[in-house]
């Protein structure tokens, strides 16, 4: 086996996922590698899946596609021509002839999305609904996610899952409430024991609905626009039992402006006026109902934010109807108001733009605020300005005085928190040199990671700038202050942040992508600056001294880093596991992919949850999230556990038992610890076209490599992930690439920077001399899926997971 590349046979690849259906009695591991799905006879599917469609033939096969590829196959899709007079018919009856599990339903007449979703209720057998509108799509292994919540929760009348907004431009944006959609607490429960659920978006397809529970309750869709607004709410209300489901299952199309008319939020006319109709009904439901009555102020509020937003939108309303609309919205806010009710701060414009029922008052309110808002503005520009001023002329008193030779001063990328190499430098200065006194920058909200040893300096500060005028060392792993003047007697150390696989420096002139608008003069005015680049192979070498070409001398010691890893004992990875909240007896799998140069927002380049639930229950998943991204690559929660604010990734490694990354120069520093490395590269082709690599992991990787998720899956479930050839390819890459990580690179390192020392410094440790501490998984003798490999499995159950479906052999080439 050639790299360690996983390739699934031929003759398991499906070649047409529309033809596996579970009615030809084709399993979905044929589609998708996974376990056959519960059935409920060809009578009583799991899922009723209705589609109104009307306009949206551009994207209506996505939509019908995203269904019937589902891993979970136990469904009728049942889709509604709601007399459309482009092609979605055509488009309907073409799938229904492939695929039995299809139920075209064409109406004679428009009659609208509402209606239309009742044509499709009437005929559904299924246990639960589930409504998509033809624009929109199911996310992969989305129905298999709502069976097994549904499972769990003893299937209850409403389970709501999570949404995000799919953007013409490409870019997708996760609902912003999604927090409310936690697994935390009891479950099922009533809207009663959670109503922050109501801050979710209050639409229709966001919602799997029991079939019997709503038909004993009778709950129809009303006429015209908004409908979504009465059945929600009094669904919601209504249901004894609800649950939730904090996963992504549906993508819904964010029309772009002028695109697809058949969207009453998005366009202009007269259908923005139904709103009103859709709102006594929801008001009627509680005035029959006196159970639910204290519901009303929140409903209230609700309704007024919903008026406001319609009115506010842009182009929504037709030209000369405004004055009516507001009318109108007077009105409801008179018949509905709940005397004494508490109204919200944050809305207090619109509520007396809706009260009141005077645009010109409102208009009037809202400029004086936003007067107030300049004018504040204002002062803080002129205040910002004077500062600037005032630091400027402080540095350059400053850079007139002397440098003092105690002193020394540490950044790791651009105000982030204590940690890196230069974080390891700053212990070995305290411990080899004591007398320097060392100084951290970083923000605010970083200054606890700092060691109470160290000072800890705020950027764009006087201190700041002081610390940066005064200092004999200055150590970072990523580029200085631009203003910055490196001064006589000053030394910069540049430590970089690891060992690169992925194209660096003036290597990415010729990758715009990547580049980002990259001054490159600038780049190499800063490179002038270094005294030392620090290395930790010979690879790297080379690398930093073509693409950083200059004076500075390059120092070959190892990445400091990395020198906890020797060091660290048992009883410091048990203290860190207890820490993270790993259980006892767990496997800890460390999952930290790298950014992506050719993509605008993250992506999940793996549905962790389903990676998880074919794990099995004795794994747990530390997520950690590349550094430029803001958002988590998932929320805490059972056996996923975020870790992406954790200060320090070398604790993550101890505490990990192996890990699943992609192209992240972090596999460098892992094999360190000589514990399985699983590289997970399903974009190869296109990360390597953006971005661009100094050499093929695939051919030279630290472990087996998945080119898919099943494949992934398949790794772990049959053993290979810390098998005999893991652990060849893992020897092979720690000897190319952590030859001098032994221990003793940072005190090296102050050894030959601050005491002067050329000769004598700590002899490298050999590879097959140094013992890093073990995992906690690593006494566990290997196991197989007797399945795949016609092994007899009888060591622990940690090794042994549920497996995909999908045998998927360890091949001799890429």
């Amino acid at each position: 086996m050639r790299g360690g590349w996983y390739r699934p046979p031929l003759n398991s690849l499906p070649t047409s996922p529309i033809c596996h259906i579970w009615r030809n009695h084709v399993t979905p591991s044929a589609v998708s590698g996974q376990s056959a799905a519960p059935t409920h006879g060809c009578d009583v599917p799991r899922f009723s899946v209705i589609v109104p469609a009307y306009k949206v033939q551009a994207h209506l096969h996505e939509c019908l596609a995203s269904v019937l590829e589902q891993s979970y196959p136990d469904l009728e899709l049942i889709a509604v021509d709601d007399c459309s007079p482009d092609a979605c018919g055509s488009i309907i009856d073409e799938f229904a002839a492939r695929d039995p599990r299809v139920r075209p339903v064409h109406l004679e007449e428009n009659k609208g999305r509402g209606q239309a979703r009742n044509a499709g209720l009437e005929r559904a057998k299924g246990d639960y609904l589930v409504f998509l509108d033809g624009a929109d799509s199911l996310t992969p292994h989305a129905l298999r996610a709502l069976a097994g919540r549904l499972k769990e929760t003893e299937d209850p009348d409403v389970l709501v899952y999570d949404f995000a907004r799919t953007f013409w431009t490409g870019e997708t944006v996760r609902n912003v409430q999604a927090a409310q959609l936690t697994e935390r607490g009891p479950a099922p429960f009533r809207l009663d024991d959670r109503p922050g659920l109501l801050k979710v978006l209050m639409v229709v397809g966001n919602k799997a609905y029991r079939r019997e529970f709503i038909e004993r309750e009778g709950f129809t869709f009303p006429p015209g626009h908004y409908e979504d607004t009465p059945w929600t709410y009094s669904v919601l209300m209504a249901s004894e039992t609800i649950a939730t489901l904090d996963h992504v299952c549906v993508h819904y199309r964010q029309r772009r402006q002028g695109s697809m008319p058949s969207t009453p939020g998005t366009t202009t006319g007269r259908g923005h006026f139904d709103i009103f109709d859709q709102y006594d009904r929801v008001f009627a439901h509680l005035d029959t109902h006196p159970e639910l009555a204290h519901w009303r102020p929140v409903l209230f509020r609700r309704m007024v934010d919903h008026l406001s937003a319609v009115f506010l939108g842009r182009d929504r309303l037709p030209r000369g109807s405004r004055p009516e609309f507001l009318r109108r919205a007077r009105a409801h806010y008179a018949r509905y108001r709940v005397p004494g009710a508490r109204l919200p701060a944050r809305n207090w414009l619109r509520h007396v733009l809706i009260r009141l029922g005077s645009h010109r008052t409102y208009r009037t309110l809202w400029a004086a605020a936003q007067l107030k808002r300049r004018v504040a503005e204002g002062l803080t520009a002129a205040f910002r300005g004077v500062r600037a001023v005032t630091l400027r002329l402080h540095y350059r008193l400053q850079l007139r005085l002397p440098v003092q030779a105690d002193r020394a001063v540490f950044s790791n990328g651009n105000g982030r928190g204590y940690g890196c190499n230069p974080a390891a430098l700053e212990d070995a200065f305290r411990t080899y040199a004591p007398d320097i006194r060392t100084a951290w920058i970083a923000a605010p909200e970083h200054h606890h990671t700092v060691p109470t040893a160290t000072r800890k300096l705020s950027p764009d500060t006087a201190a700041y700038w002081t610390a940066l005028a005064r200092s004999k060392y200055l150590v970072s792993n990523v580029a200085f202050e631009r203003k910055l003047v490196k001064r006589p007697g000053q030394i910069l150390v540049q430590t970089q942040s690891g060992t690169p696989l992925k194209r660096m420096g003036l290597d990415l002139q010729d990758r715009p992508a990547a580049a980002r608008g990259t001054d490159f003069a600038e780049l190499l005015r800063g490179v002038d600056q270094w005294d030392y680049c620090l290395s930790g192979n010979r690879h790297s070498t080379l690398v930093w001294e073509r693409v950083f070409p200059s004076g500075y001398t390059t120092l070959q010691y190892g990445q400091p880093r990395n020198d906890v890893f020797q060091r660290a004992t048992s009883a410091d990875v048990a203290r860190l596991r207890e820490t993270l909240g790993i259980p006892e007896g767990s496997v800890a799998i460390l999952y930290a992919p790298t950014h992506r140069d050719y993509r605008r927002s993250q992506r999940h380049m793996l549905d962790l949850e389903r990676v998880l639930r074919q794990l099995g229950p004795h794994f747990v998943l530390l997520t950690r999230a590349h550094p430029s991204y803001e958002q988590p690559l998932a929320r805490s929660g059972g056996r996923l556990i975020d870790v992406s604010e954790h200060p320090g990734i070398e604790s993550l490694c101890l505490a990990s038992d192996a890990l699943i990354t992609d192209y992240s120069s972090l596999m460098f520093d892992y094999a360190n610890l000589d514990r399985p490395i699983v590289i997970h590269a399903d974009d190869w082709a296109a990360y390597e076209a953006a971005r661009g690599t100094y050499f093929d992991l695939r051919t030279f990787p630290p472990g087996v490599v998945a080119r898919s998720e099943d494949e992934l899956i398949d790794i772990f479930a049959t053993g290979h992930w810390r098998g005999s050839r893991s652990a060849q390819l893992r020897a092979a890459f720690r000897e190319r690439f952590c030859p001098y990580d032994d221990g003793r690179a940072a005190e090296r390192v102050v050894r030959r920077v601050v005491l002067g020392e050329t000769a004598g410094l700590p002899a490298v440790v050999p590879l097959d001399e140094r013992h890093p501490v073990p995992s906690v998984e690593d006494g566990i003798p290997l196991v197989l899926d007797s399945s795949r490999t016609g092994d007899n499995p009888t060591a622990s159950p940690l090794a042994t997971v549920s497996t995909p479906g999908v045998s998927v052999p360890v091949v001799d080439s890429p």
